[in-house]
C-alpha cells in the first residue's frame, strides 16, 4: 500500500493513494491554509469510520442480512499539547435494514472492533475507543 502528499500551493496538498484516487488537504487560515480541503487528522477519522462501516456492512451482508443504510460517526478528543494525538474516540453506529436484529448489528460491530478493522485496532493501541450502536427504524 502506498500514498503520497504533494504541495499544491500555500498549505494545500494533493493526497494520492496507490489505488489511483486523490483528494485535497489544506490547513486553516491561521496556519497559512485556505480551508480548501480536509485536515490530515480529519482524514484519519474518516478512514476509521469508513474502515469499520465497511466491516459491519460486509459482515451483515455475508450473513445474508439486508442492510439498507449504515452511518458511523466518530467523536474524537485530542491531547492539549503537541503532539496532539487522539486520546479518546467514540464511534456511533446507525444501521438500518429490513428484518435486521440489534443482536446481529452488535455482533458485527464487535467483530469489526476486535478482529477486522485495522484502523480501530491500531487506534486502540494509543487511545480509548468506545462505541454505541443503534438500529434505525425502517421506512414506512
Amino acid at each position: 500500500m502506498k500514498a503520497r502528499a504533494k504541495l499544491i500551493e500555500g498549505m494545500a496538498f494533493l493526497g494520492e493513494a496507490g489505488s489511483g484516487h486523490s483528494l485535497v488537504m489544506d490547513g486553516s487560515p491561521e496556519y497559512g491554509g485556505r480551508n480548501a480541503g480536509f485536515r490530515p487528522m480529519e482524514l484519519l477519522l474518516v478512514g476509521l469510520a469508513g474502515c469499520t462501516a465497511f466491516d459491519v456492512v460486509h459482515i451483515l451482508r455475508k450473513g445474508r442480512e439486508r442492510v439498507d443504510d449504515c452511518t458511523v460517526e466518530v467523536n474524537a478528543t485530542r491531547a492539549d499539547a503537541d503532539p496532539k494525538v487522539f486520546t479518546k474516540l467514540h464511534l456511533v453506529y446507525r444501521v438500518k435494514g429490513k428484518g435486521l436484529a440489534l443482536t446481529k448489528v452488535e455482533r458485527a460491530v464487535q467483530l469489526s472492533k476486535e478482529k477486522y478493522c485495522s484502523a480501530s485496532i491500531m487506534f486502540a493501541q494509543v487511545a480509548e475507543v468506545t462505541y454505541e450502536f443503534h438500529l434505525e427504524p425502517e421506512d414506512a
